[in-house]
């Protein structure tokens, strides 16, 4: 049975600098979940419904898509705005144009001046590994969680925890000294490997749909909180991995965490309402899996809606790119080049021919129709380096950026619940 175990905390009474409060001893309470693998799914039929409309609404995401899987650029702007909105780095405004130019200079010369660029995409690598990490089929290990875990501290003064489950007691909230005014305390470390080992056999079961695993395995690894730092983006990379081994999403990047940071409060009272006491069949149990459940399936189903308005708006970019530019020959670098253009806001002639599949000449004399047709802006990148970048594609990943952080699906009507990026300008 789930339980809250009473502890005790001993303080430094000497500790230097520290207030009373901070440096006393005291009795708080950590939860003990109970296993995942035997703990009863049972949806209502309101919940179950939820799930199937996010379940249809991500497949057809993923089998439709093709501005957000034709090139890595703008998937790793996907995964850049799940980064931020799922770690410490919350709240810089670092948009998609600075973003994609320091990506661009470290591609062109190996290093970033750009130090909280560099940063951002030290989180998009380790992102990437989750969305890489497992097959559609394929079983999901410890070691690849730890793997996820370690690339998210490399390079902070916390790296020595990177790929390590934690050997002390963590919590939420409170004071940052002691966990006895704390919101949440999660299990005492003594339970952590056990309830890991049980969490990745409940993600490699086959026999709940994808969404509800998806949820219920999130939730628990929030519960468990198993690392000293690096638990949020954990946890959502996890939200990728079991949708990915489940066939659900295996072309795209599904943001369901940009929606979970949207509806923040709703999702913090989920996960309350998920961790109950006493037995797992109990009506307060049950009751709190539906609406954890419900919640996360309307959050999948907003991410598949918003991300399919973006491929709407690149397909008709594309359309008014070739009026523009009529008469484009088909076959040619430029209409070759205009298929993969929103998939590359920024590149060089270099690229253009690389994605065309065309000479650098070639690809050269495409590059500049676009830019005296305003489609496409020299810049300079790193040092000297020449480069180009779409605005228009930029603005437009930034108004779905925009659009996934209010609560109404428009910041214009609802403001953002979260910091984002300021609307682009020409």
């Amino acid at each position: 049975m789930a339980k809250l175990v009473q502890l005790r905390w001993v303080g430094d009474p000497d500790g230097g600098g520290l207030s009373r409060r901070d440096r006393a001893s005291g009795n708080f309470h950590a939860y003990l979940p109970d296993p995942l693998m035997t703990r009863p799914v049972t949806l209502t039929a309101d919940t179950a419904a939820d799930v199937v409309d996010a379940e249809v609404a991500m497949t057809r995401l993923d089998k439709e898509a093709k501005a957000l899987v034709e090139t890595e650029a703008l998937s790793r702007l996907l995964l850049r705005a799940e980064a931020i909105a799922s770690s410490r780095i919350e709240g810089l405004e670092i948009g998609a144009r600075r973003l994609l130019r320091a990506e661009a200079a470290r591609e062109l010369e190996g290093e970033i001046a750009d130090l909280t660029a560099a940063e951002v995409l030290a989180n998009i690598d380790a992102m990437a590994v989750a969305t890489g990490a497992i097959g559609n089929g394929e079983a999901i290990t410890g070691e690849v969680l730890l793997e996820i875990h370690r690339r998210l501290l490399a390079g902070t003064r916390l790296s020595h925890h990177g790929g390590q489950l934690r050997g002390v007691q963590n919590w939420i909230g409170g004071s940052s000294f002691n966990p006895c005014a704390a919101e949440f305390v999660p299990p005492p470390p003594e339970h952590v490997a056990e309830l890991m080992r049980d969490l990745i056999e409940f993600c490699n079961r086959d026999d709940l749909p994808a969404v509800v695993q998806a949820a219920i395995a999130h939730a628990q690894f929030e519960t468990i909180h198993p690392f000293v730092d690096g638990n949020g983006r954990t946890g959502r990379a996890l939200i990728h991995l079991v949708l990915r081994r489940r066939g659900v999403v295996e072309r795209s990047v599904a943001p369901v965490s940009l929606i979970l940071a949207t509806w923040s409060d709703s999702y913090i009272d989920g996960l309350e309402r998920f961790r109950y006491t006493g037995r797992a069949d109990s009506a307060e149990a049950l009751e709190g899996l539906n609406i954890w459940v419900a919640r996360f399936a309307a959050a999948c189903a907003r991410a598949a809606e918003d991300a399919a308005s973006f491929e709407e708006r690149a397909s008709g970019l594309e359309a008014q790119w070739r009026t523009r530019l009529a008469p484009v020959r088909a076959g040619s670098a430029l209409d070759l080049l205009l298929k993969k253009l929103v998939g590359a806001p920024i590149l060089t002639v270099a690229t253009a021919a690389a994605l065309a599949g065309r000479s650098f000449p070639a690809a050269n004399t495409a590059v500049t129709r676009l830019v005296d047709a305003g489609i496409l802006r020299q810049l300079t990148v790193g040092r000297r380096n020449r480069a180009f970048e779409c605005p228009e594609v930029i603005g437009a990943f930034t108004d779905l950026e925009r659009r996934m952080a209010s609560p109404g699906g428009d910041t214009r009507v609802s403001a953002p619940e979260r910091p984002v990026p300021r609307r682009a300008t020409p």
